[in-house]
């Protein structure tokens, strides 16, 4: 069966800094590029340490998302790269203020340097389609009683 790669990508959210997309769709999946911490009005990383950029990272990871018709919901999977493995505390507070209580599977790791001299920069693989969780199909389950 023969799978077509669309490309995702919008104004909302820092241009490609390389030859890659801001994210690609094949079939159900959709992977989505490392995130800085880049506004796309200005194209410089923002100011205010590791909350700031972890704010702005989530922010473009969300602007991606909405371009695919997709929210953080659909994210099944992410990977937060740090300059610096200190600040997990402090990104951690920001972005458990972005997912819900089912939250998507996460590595996290520090890594030598980062483009741009950016602090954090975050990546992440969804599933399109409604994803349900144990208390949605309990739920169900209960109704249909």
């Amino acid at each position: 069966m023969e799978q077509i790669k669309n490309i995702i990508a919008t104004k909302n959210a820092p241009a490609a800094i390389g030859p890659y997309s801001q994210a690609v769709c094949v079939g159900s999946m959709v992977f989505l590029s490392g995130q800085l911490a880049i506004d796309p009005a200005t194209g410089n990383l923002v100011e205010g340490g590791i909350q700031a950029q972890t704010e702005q990272s989530l922010k473009n990871i969300e602007a991606i998302l909405a371009e695919a018709d997709l929210t953080v919901d659909n994210v099944i999977k992410t990977t937060v790269f740090l300059a610096d493995i200190n600040d997990f505390a402090a990104m951690n507070e920001v972005y458990a203020k972005h997912f819900s209580g089912n939250y998507p599977a996460r590595s996290a790791v520090q890594v030598a340097a980062l483009p741009k001299g950016g602090l954090v920069e975050i990546e992440c693989v969804c599933s399109r389609g409604m994803i349900p969780n144990v208390d949605m199909m309990q739920d169900a389950i209960k109704e249909s009683k």
